[in-house]
């Protein structure tokens, strides 16, 4: 256990930043998920609604350094294609 006050807060903020970090990457992997059902079901009333939200995410979550910015560029790059696929 700590000892210094110090070691303490530290101890708190980590927990707080984890917990932050745990949700705003759960959101960001659920938005893209639904984005992605949407696409393998072929639904383009669905993907309408579903891959702007996921492509944001995706985007703030590298802004907030969850994930890297060319990760996000690729993910999102890789999920537009597919709904070009399916539109041509």
């Amino acid at each position: 256990m700590a000892n210094h006050q110090q070691t303490k807060k530290r101890i708190r903020q980590t927990a707080r930043i984890t917990e932050r970090n745990r949700h705003a990457r759960t959101t960001m992997r659920s938005t893209v998920k639904a984005a992605e059902a949407a696409i393998e079901a072929g639904d383009k009333a669905k993907i309408g609604e579903t891959f702007k939200p996921a492509m944001a995410a995706l985007h703030k979550a590298a802004s907030k350094g969850l994930i890297k910015k060319e990760t996000a560029a690729r993910k999102v790059s890789r999920l537009s294609a597919r709904v070009k696929g399916l539109s041509a």
